[in-house]
């Protein structure tokens, strides 16, 4: 009887180890699920940086696309004032030969005036 009962309470043992052994499973299982969901996290929190950083670039490649843009208007602005420029001077240098063209005819007619006075000095 005493057997019995002693092999019973060995084999109610080997069932709580057995018990103890699934617990112990069960717990590696949910580390193992935890570290997987650790995983998981990382490998998002890395996506969310690379897109960040794709982000930063795309914003930093439409500031420098802007500056490019800026920089062609400001060229096309010099270029329109050294036009306006080269123009204002074509006007002064068409002035000045027109004021050199009245100088001469001013000092022809005038030689023409002093040329009908001498005519009319020698005839008079």
């Amino acid at each position: 009887l005493r057997e019995r009962e002693r092999e019973r309470e060995r084999e109610r043992e080997r069932e709580r180890e057995r018990e103890r052994e699934r617990e112990r499973e069960k717990e590696s299982e949910r580390e193992r699920e935890r570290e997987r969901e650790i995983d998981r996290d990382r490998v998002k929190e890395r996506e969310r940086e690379r897109e960040r950083e794709r982000e930063g670039e795309r914003e930093r490649e439409r500031e420098r696309e802007s500056e490019r843009e800026r920089e062609g208007e400001r060229e096309r602005d010099r270029e329109r004032e050294r036009e306006r420029e080269r123009e204002r001077e074509r006007e002064r240098k068409i002035e000045r030969e027109s004021d050199r063209e009245r100088e001469r005819d001013r000092e022809r007619e005038q030689e023409r005036v002093r040329e009908r006075e001498r005519e009319r000095i020698r005839e008079g």
